[in-house]
């Protein structure tokens, strides 16, 4: 996407640089914080204990400070999180916050090569590549901190020395328009490959986006290859995104989308309908967020993982789903962790099996024609079954 820096850029360039922060930079890697002695009032949290610090608290302390935070955020358009920053800065208006979004895949290597160049820039890192986070523990990249909350967050939603956090619960499966498919509309993603939805499907590309690569795994680990051979017979339109399955449907260019979030409590009158259906599967994962050991701004960073998973924030999520277990979720909901079918657990071991994730991104690109110059799935023997 031309808005985003390109991996070559960066590296070539040096992230620190190349991302051109100006002010949110300057600090630099390994710059001290400004010299700001915290009030005797304030509380900060003993060696392993969880923070007792008020959000009010933290605020000051970060204006102290400096007020300056930086955020790697993963998504999938640079607005994408222009929503989460508005809120954090009417809650907090005197920190200057950069947040910065990119796909998740862009984030790591640029954080990396600011490793390897000593430029490193954010503070926060909030990604979907869950694997990222054990390997920068192991490196000893991330700092050990435990947020207000941290023993009412579930299990699999922390590192258990504080390492990072869940910040938020997300789920991807398919969704469709009600109003184009009418009386009869898919239930199950069996029902995709109903031939009277052919030409009326988009998808996000599964070899593009590990998320919905594993949403795509799960199909064929249920329903087998065959059930992949009928949906690349289906004219699916493919576009680089999750946001692009609810985009062309909420358009009215699709009448169903795969790979995308939604919610389940979505009104009758919603122009669009998640589904989830018991028996059948869907993805959900926690996106992981950490503050690194070098950010230059560590106040801050733990101001904005104390706002990201106070009750307030967590009760005013998106799709109903919250990472704490003190947070009931609306509608009738169950905790995301209550459904089996959403593979709670398997993401993150798929997203570690790096070599595995490869595979199952050429067999689909394969598949679904994406590998310019390549044989088709039958000359190769991708045939059902295979």
């Amino acid at each position: 996407m031309p808005s985003f820096l390109s991996r070559r850029h960066v590296l070539a360039t040096g992230a620190g640089a190349a991302l051109g922060l100006g002010a949110a930079g300057a600090t630099g890697a390994n710059a001290a914080p400004a010299a700001a002695t915290p009030t005797a009032s304030r509380h900060p949290a003993g060696a392993g204990a969880e923070e007792r610090r008020t959000l009010d608290e933290l605020y000051r302390d970060a204006v102290a400070e400096g007020g300056r935070l930086v955020v790697y955020a993963g998504g999938d358009t640079p607005t994408q999180q222009d929503l989460t920053k508005a809120a954090f800065l009417n809650r907090f208006p005197d920190i200057d916050l950069t947040l910065v979004v990119d796909y998740s895949k862009y984030h790591d290597v640029r954080l990396d090569n600011q490793f390897a160049t000593g430029s490193v820039v954010p503070d926060v890192m909030q990604l979907q590549t869950l694997q990222d986070f054990t390997r920068w523990k192991d490196q000893g990249r991330l700092l050990h901190y435990r947020p207000a909350g941290f023993s009412r967050l579930y299990d699999a939603f922390k590192d258990p020395e504080g390492a990072w956090v869940a910040v938020g619960a997300l789920a991807f499966s398919f969704l469709y328009a009600p109003a184009a498919v009418g009386s009869r509309p898919p239930l199950t993603p069996l029902d995709l490959v109903d031939p009277r939805w052919k030409g009326q499907i988009a998808s996000s590309y599964p070899h593009d986006d590990d998320a919905v690569l594993y949403l795509y795994s799960l199909y064929v680990r249920k329903y087998g290859w065959q059930w992949a051979a009928k949906l690349a017979a289906q004219d699916v339109r493919f576009a680089r995104g999750s946001h692009t399955p609810r985009q062309a449907v909420t358009a009215g260019e699709k009448a169903i989308g795969i790979g995308g979030g939604g919610s389940l409590t979505a009104p009758p009158s919603s122009p669009v309908r998640f589904v989830a259906a018991d028996g059948h599967p869907f993805m959900a994962w926690g996106q992981r967020a950490a503050i690194l050991k070098q950010a230059a701004h560590p106040t801050a960073a733990k101001l904005f993982l104390n706002w990201q998973l106070s009750p307030e924030r967590q009760n005013g999520s998106s799709n109903g789903w919250s990472v704490r277990t003190d947070v009931t979720p609306p509608g009738g909901l169950k905790p995301i962790w209550e459904y089996p079918n959403g593979n709670l657990d398997g993401f993150p071991r798929f997203m570690a099996d790096r070599a595995q994730v490869e595979r199952w991104k050429q067999t689909f690109a394969l598949y679904f024609g994406e590998v310019q110059g390549e044989p088709t799935p039958g000359r190769l023997g991708l045939h059902p079954g295979a």
